[in-house]
């Protein structure tokens, strides 16, 4: 009985390991970015609330060299284009932290914390998850440091996603350079122009700088004046 009842041990503890390692699969590719932790701590918030923490932003005193986001553009932003924003103005490596100070500004000290915790930021704010490598797009080119701060369409990522008009146009420059099929048929299939930005988006915290010229150039050939316009 003993030597029958082995090759089912040995089952079902190969069906236990293939779960542990499934959940760990899993886990990794549903581990969610900054956006989405933003998000999600502003989509907590009461309607008062949001109006507090939109108040707040507009006053709070920031790093140097940084602005603050125009009342103009909070009055009727929702959560998701709050996230976008302060994305845009602060970049990843500081927007959790102004978020943070913000919710804390407006006695959600709690909210701050989870906040803090959730995204894993350090007590300057910045986000301790380590840099994933240059090109994991699957596009070759010269890999390069990932500098957010840096470059164009970090630093105008609410309004490239509120203002670009011609995305698959954009998009069919990207295929097959810089988005694969997976991807490209995942982004068009988006109901808006905001939303197929914002899917597109998803993608960079992967990208080198490579890559993120070849979505400049392509931006620039279809929304030629819009891309002057944010260029000043």
């Amino acid at each position: 009985q003993s030597g029958r009842g082995a090759p089912a041990r040995a089952r079902a503890e190969g069906s236990r390991a293939a779960l542990w390692l499934w959940r760990r699969l899993w886990g990794a590719a549903m581990a969610k970015s900054l956006r989405d932790h933003l998000v999600e701590s502003l989509e907590d918030l009461e309607e008062e609330e949001l109006k507090k923490f939109k108040w707040k932003l507009n006053e709070l005193p920031l790093r140097p060299g940084f602005a603050n986001i125009p009342r103009g553009r909070l009055q009727k932003a929702d959560a998701l284009d709050l996230s976008d924003l302060l994305l845009s103005y602060y970049t990843a490596s500081y927007a959790g932290q102004v978020a943070a100070q913000a919710l804390e500004g407006i006695s959600l000290r709690r909210q701050a914390q989870r906040l803090r915790s959730a995204a894993g930021l350090g007590e300057n704010g910045s986000v301790q998850t380590p840099v994933q490598p240059c090109g994991t797009s699957g596009t070759s080119g010269p890999c390069e440091p990932l500098s957010p701060e840096s470059h164009f369409v970090d630093r105008h990522r609410a309004e490239l996603i509120q203002r670009t008009s011609t995305v698959e146009a954009v998009l069919d420059l990207l295929h097959g350079n810089i988005l694969n099929d997976e991807q490209y048929e995942r982004i068009v299939l988006q109901p808006t122009n905001q939303d197929k930005m914002r899917e597109l988006y998803k993608l960079m915290p992967s990208w080198n700088h490579y890559c993120k010229d070849r979505l400049y150039e392509a931006l620039k050939a279809k929304n030629k004046f819009l891309i002057e316009d944010l260029e000043g």
